[in-house]
């Protein structure tokens, strides 16, 4: 910087002034520093600028699984949203598995973040313990953790799972296989209690055989869906509880040799970019991930800015079932196996 201040002709100041926005340059002077940083080549030391300032304007944010279209969309809306306020975001994907959680969120810290977003996974007793000791602030993400007081933006999955089989109920359903993921997160428990719920509203039982475990993955939610096919006594609609897993769900459909909606009804948890285009397209619980992205940064961003003292603040949005022609009335389905 000393050498930019030599060859412009300026002070230190006002070339520090200029690059870091801390006062207003004149134009003549700007072009003189800008022409004297070209001709030298420098560039800004990010890490020295941080350890003086005190902050990285870097931002933590760790997914369970980048594959998930999902989570890609929120990632995107919280990238462009720190983008907009001058801030970098640190992306890891733990790929569900709690030590690698543990392990990225101290690398993040140790790499001096400004502020963490969580989706997290596993037992929350680590985690917490990990943001008492963070000295940052957090928001949690899709999940909530039981004992971390902190900001956190969901989704009520209880009353979106409820609206969806409530829907397949009213179509003559009586038999609805029910996919979940992982049982150790809020969504997932939240969403096996609007199935019941649904079910029990409805004077229906809750049947262990038609509920499996997809694990969140194709390949999971393929046997599961095999599993389900193969009962004496089979389901009739089957919703899966996210996007992945109902891939699996119509390819064992397929390769079975039945159809849908013909055959069997589906429906899942998650929009996504091709649902629409499936054949048949999907009937889908499709959830604001432009409100979601957006309401987690505006959380940390608002922390960020000087309100740390603020109670923990949990912002509960509300889902959309998307319908679609992957559903049919029982009696049309009944029907068409007749015929």
């Amino acid at each position: 910087m000393l050498h930019v201040a030599e060859a412009a002709r300026v002070s230190v100041a006002t070339v520090s002034a200029l690059i870091n926005g801390t006062a207003t340059v004149s134009p003549e002077l700007s072009q003189r520093i800008e022409q004297a940083i070209r001709d030298i080549g420098y560039k800004r030391n990010a890490i020295a600028r941080s350890l003086k300032m005190g902050t990285t304007r870097t931002i933590g944010l760790t997914v369970p699984h980048i594959t998930n279209p999902f989570f890609t969309d929120v990632v995107s809306v919280i990238q462009q949203a720190f983008d907009r306020a001058g801030y970098a975001v640190m992306l890891c994907c733990t790929d569900e598995d709690l030590n690698t959680q543990d392990d990225q969120i101290r690398l993040l810290l140790d790499r001096m973040v400004d502020g963490l977003i969580v989706a997290r996974v596993g037992d929350g007793a680590i985690l917490k313990g990990i943001v008492d000791d963070a000295n940052v602030p957090v928001v949690l993400l899709d999940r909530i953790c039981e004992g971390v007081d902190t900001d956190a933006v969901v989704l009520d999955n209880q009353r979106a799972v409820f609206d969806a089989i409530t829907y397949l109920i009213n179509l003559g359903h009586r038999r609805i296989g029910y996919i979940t993921g992982t049982s150790d997160i809020s969504p997932m428990h939240d969403r096996m209690t609007g199935y019941s719920e649904a079910l029990r509203a409805a004077g229906l039982p809750v049947a262990e055989e038609l509920v499996r475990s997809g694990n969140f993955h194709e390949i999971d939610g393929y046997n599961a869906t095999m599993q389900l096919l193969s009962l004496h006594n089979r389901p009739s609609a089957i919703f899966s509880a996210n996007n992945p897993m109902v891939i699996g769900t119509m390819k064992a459909i397929r390769d079975i040799g039945l159809s849908c909606p013909e055959d069997i009804s589906v429906a899942c948890f998650d929009d996504f970019p091709w649902s629409d285009v499936f054949q048949p397209q999907l009937t889908t619980v499709a959830q604001p991930v432009q409100a979601i992205g957006e309401q987690a940064a505006n959380l940390l961003l608002d922390r960020l800015a000087g309100n740390r003292d603020a109670p923990p603040r949990k912002l509960v949005l509300k889902g959309r079932l998307m319908i679609r022609n992957s559903c049919r009335p029982l009696g049309a389905i009944a029907q068409s196996a007749s015929a």
